[in-house]
């Protein structure tokens, strides 16, 4: 017996009994963005490694541990997408979407980090991203909250998540400051672990979000970031945080958040929850002002966040807000000489009729029980009954399988009575 090949570690399936939330994830998260005047971009799956080791940052964990790259047969050097920002930016450049433009951009995908998987964080997981380019004001940003906090409420998740955020400043600010925090750091490395050590060389902001309390106690007395910044970084996120007071959404400044990858400034943000244990982070973002210069367009400003829908989903199982549409909502139970082909016309009427309705004929034979049973197992609300009586007489029986009611009715009034449904 040839051995099961079962799938790759940390990438999973999506069963049927899983996707009907998922699809209320999703469909709910395009109507909220499209209400915001959003529009669509589909970016392949796979991009030049280059792409991502010039935005993201060299020394970053994502670029030198955690991505899938590999030679193709021309010996091109790829990867398959850590992440969605930077193949947006690439793609519009690439198409001329950028430039003395405003553009409201998202997108939604699979995106792939060879971690250690864990609940809710896996080796292929799903994004959904929203990137903003051509405003530079703090009133984008705010927007960009406020979208979010509307899709928290729409999903029933708003009070099981909060809002902190921060401003990292211009690229001259951050060094300056860099310089003060290695410095600090250089005094405690009897403290640091060899992750924090490494990092202090590399990329010193990541120490500040370290996730050791011994380093997390020193770093209490480190420089603040905010000492550092720039004027109008000051001005920016003054101007942000009075856009939010005014909306009436909730935040905590958090000086110590400073997102993984290298190509933010000014503001940064995250929404956390703190009903999923340590992989608290739903949805992340920020401004990027530079990357669209710095991968070879013109300088244009930008913003955006994205968040992992596999923890949305899994925070929206852990919170019991399961309830979704069922599968099927009609099923067809036949019976008799000739049912079988005027229960499949019937059900195409029907769907013709009431677009959207979810119409199920039953094949392979049995009797009324064992019809009934499969009708229930797919989760139905209604049968319809057809006979050799009820095709004579052009008529079919409508039961309720929740209420245990029924009745006989004109087959051409069915539509009617099941437009509720939907």
């Amino acid at each position: 017996m040839a051995k099961q090949i079962q799938a790759i570690r940390g990438m999973n399936d999506c069963l049927p009994t899983q996707s009907p939330l998922w699809q209320k994830v999703e469909g709910t998260i395009k109507q909220v963005v499209s209400a915001y005047g959003c529009s669509e971009i589909r970016m392949p799956i796979v991009e030049s490694t280059h792409l991502f080791k010039r935005a993201i940052g060299e020394v970053t964990d994502v670029v030198e541990k955690e991505m899938y790259t590999f030679d193709d047969r021309n010996g091109d050097s790829l990867t398959l997408r850590p992440e969605g920002t930077a193949g947006c930016v690439r793609a519009g450049i690439e198409n001329g979407l950028l430039y003395n433009q405003e553009q409201r951009l998202w997108y939604i995908g699979p995106m792939f980090r060879h971690e250690r998987p864990q609940k809710g964080r896996y080796r292929q997981f799903h994004q959904v991203g929203v990137e903003v380019f051509g405003l530079n004001g703090p009133d984008i940003d705010a927007e960009l909250i406020m979208m979010t906090a509307r899709l928290w409420r729409e999903l029933g998740i708003d009070q099981h998540v909060r809002l902190e955020l921060n401003s990292i400043g211009s690229l001259e600010a951050r060094a300056n400051y860099r310089d003060a925090l290695v410095a600090f750091l250089e005094q405690h490395l009897d403290v640091l672990d060899d992750d924090c050590k490494r990092r202090m060389h590399t990329n010193p902001l990541r120490v500040l979000d370290t996730k050791n309390p011994a380093v997390q106690e020193i770093l209490v007395d480190a420089p603040k970031l905010s000492e550092y910044l720039d004027d109008e970084s000051k001005e920016h996120f003054a101007g942000f945080c009075e856009l939010l007071d005014a909306a009436g959404i909730e935040y905590q400044v958090n000086e110590r958040l400073v997102r993984g990858l290298d190509y933010y400034n000014r503001t940064v943000f995250e929404w956390i929850t703190d009903s999923l244990g340590a992989q608290g982070t739903v949805c992340a973002g920020g401004r990027y002002d530079g990357l669209v210069e710095q991968l070879g367009g013109k300088s244009t400003p930008a913003v955006g966040f994205a968040m992992g829908l596999e923890r949305l989903v899994l925070l929206m199982e852990t919170l019991e807000l399961t309830d979704v549409r069922r599968a099927v909502d009609v099923y067809i139970v036949t019976a008799g000489e000739g049912t079988m082909m005027a229960g499949m016309k019937l059900a195409e009427k029907l769907r013709e009729a009431v677009p959207g309705l979810r119409v199920m004929n039953h094949f392979g034979g049995g009797n009324f029980k064992k019809q009934f049973k499969r009708a229930d197992n797919v989760g139905a609300a209604i049968a319809l009954v057809l006979g050799e009586n009820e095709i004579a007489n052009n008529t079919v029986v409508v039961k309720d399988l929740r209420g245990g009611e029924q009745k006989t009715m004109a087959q051409d009034e069915v539509a009617v009575q099941l437009t509720e449904l939907i």
